[in-house]
């Protein structure tokens, strides 16, 4: 049995109510754990990428891509995880800050490419995109001042060059 590790898998789907509770359902129903779920239109309005990020072996994956092409609103699935693929998460992190940290935190900003997006009396907005790991450790060094509120979205990847998801249906 090949070992436990995370799948990005891209999904596309018929821009239809209801086919996120079934996609999600159906991953539910198994008992696999989704880490990570963004959904968004495509350049097609009529389509939508599903970005899941889920934990299992070759065989559960196997498994799990087959079991989406019988929903008859999945149009294409890729592992994402066995081809070279660009991903990114995007965070907002609204930090306690004062007159006398704001310096600290904006030097923190800096070095991560974040930007701030919102300041107010007592706090500070952060928006940071990258990768899961960098995100985390913006957040850990954000930390000791005193995070507020802090919301982040699901991975969305693409194929990396010229190659990309299409459109076909797959058998």
């Amino acid at each position: 049995m090949s070992d436990m590790k995370n799948y990005t898998l891209s999904i596309l789907v018929e821009n239809h109510y209801g086919v996120l509770t079934r996609v999600a359902g159906l991953f539910a129903r198994r008992g696999y754990n989704i880490d990570s779920l963004a959904v968004g239109v495509t350049e097609d309005p009529c389509v939508s990428r599903m970005t899941i990020v889920v934990r299992g072996d070759d065989s559960v994956i196997e498994q799990v891509i087959k079991q989406l092409y019988k929903l008859i609103e999945v149009i294409k699935v890729v592992d994402l995880s066995s081809e070279e693929y660009v991903d990114r998460e995007l965070a907002l992190i609204k930090v306690a800050a004062n007159k006398e940290n704001r310096a600290e935190i904006l030097q923190i900003v800096e070095i991560f490419r974040a930007k701030v997006v919102d300041v107010g009396a007592s706090t500070m907005m952060i928006e940071i995109t990258g990768s899961g790991e960098k995100i985390s450790a913006l957040e850990k060094l954000l930390k000791p001042f005193g995070i507020k509120e802090l919301a982040r979205t699901g991975r969305v990847g693409l194929l990396r060059g010229t190659k990309d998801v299409g459109k076909a249906r797959e058998e």
